[in-house]
């Protein structure tokens, strides 16, 4: 049993057919059959057959040979910009487990020296000798 799905204006088509070469020369790829059947929703064997003609005008596409865009395409321009950001990304993940690290050993040491402090604070001082003369004194 097969699905019939009815036939989309050749209007309709060629709209998505020209969005589609667009992105193919944004991109600097080939259009493809498949491409445009998968967009519409159809298969790719059910395109060729409804649109013949299109499917003729993708394939004079894919033949011809494409002429490069001077500079980079906007693809290109997204995949450095992706790169560099990745880049980045994992100098800051260095930079924040260097940073965690640096608190840590500096957590130990004060850690250390509370220890420290704390031992220091249970001897009781010894009286300064001018002191002691003073309070003889007083008394």
């Amino acid at each position: 049993m097969t699905r019939r799905v009815p036939d989309l204006p050749e209007a309709l088509v060629r709209k998505h057919l020209q969005e589609v070469l667009e992105s193919c020369r944004e991109t600097n790829t080939a259009p493809s059959v498949l491409m445009l059947a998968r967009r519409l929703g159809l298969t790719n064997t059910t395109f060729r057959r409804r649109y013949p003609e299109i499917a003729r005008e993708i394939a004079d596409q894919r033949a011809a040979p494409t002429t490069l865009r001077s500079g980079p395409t906007e693809h290109d321009r997204l995949v450095a910009r992706n790169a560099k950001l990745r880049r980045r990304n994992r100098e800051l993940n260095t930079q924040l487990a260097l940073a965690a690290a640096q608190i840590q050993h500096l957590a130990l040491r004060v850690a250390k020296m509370q220890d420290a402090l704390e031992i220091q604070a249970r001897v009781s001082p010894i009286a300064d000798r001018r002191q002691l003369g003073r309070q003889r004194r007083r008394l």
